[in-house]
């Protein structure tokens, strides 16, 4: 039984594509000479409404992309979508980097900078704008991102919240 669900595993993730959004090679100086490590970070998405991301370090470059793989795999989520975009415009900060994601017509395409047009297009969004504003670190833009998607809601969540914020006020 438990061979059953493996196999069910390898279905689920050869699904899944995966992309290295950056390599980072890092070199630390010994008395032999210079030590090279390296970092990776990669996006894994199945362009149905669920993607991942991971970032790895180990001292080969392969075992790197490998291990952001799997931690990729590992922290997979599902967010609202509304039909081909997303269901409200968002502004999310994460440490320096600052991100605005705007629905777009049907037809728009994705109009995203490199890091976030990754993300975006591995998680099955088909029609959206953004605008990175702030840090172009890759690492924090895609993090912030993942905030973005994470904080979605759909159009009842949201007028619910709007309604109840509404009657506090007054």
């Amino acid at each position: 039984m438990s061979t059953h669900s493996g196999s069910n595993k390898e279905d689920e993730s050869s699904e899944l594509e995966e992309k290295v959004l950056f390599v980072n090679r890092c070199s630390k100086v010994v008395k032999g000479g210079r030590k090279f490590s390296f970092s990776a970070l990669v996006v894994v998405g199945d362009s149905k409404g669920r993607v991942g991301f991971g970032f790895a370090k180990a001292n080969e470059l392969t075992d790197a992309i490998r291990k952001g793989g799997q931690a990729a795999r590992k922290s997979l989520i599902t967010f609202e979508m509304e039909g081909t975009t997303i269901p409200h415009p968002i502004i999310v900060d994460y440490d320096g980097a600052r991100l605005l994601l705007k629905p777009a017509r049907k037809g728009t395409g994705v109009v995203a900078g490199s890091c976030v047009r990754s993300v975006i297009e591995l998680a099955g969004i088909k029609d959206i704008v953004t605008k990175s504003m702030g840090s172009n670190n890759r690492i924090n833009q895609v993090r912030a991102t993942f905030k973005a998607l994470t904080s979605l809601r759909n159009r009842e969540e949201a007028t619910a919240i709007r309604q109840e914020n509404g009657e506090k006020r007054r």
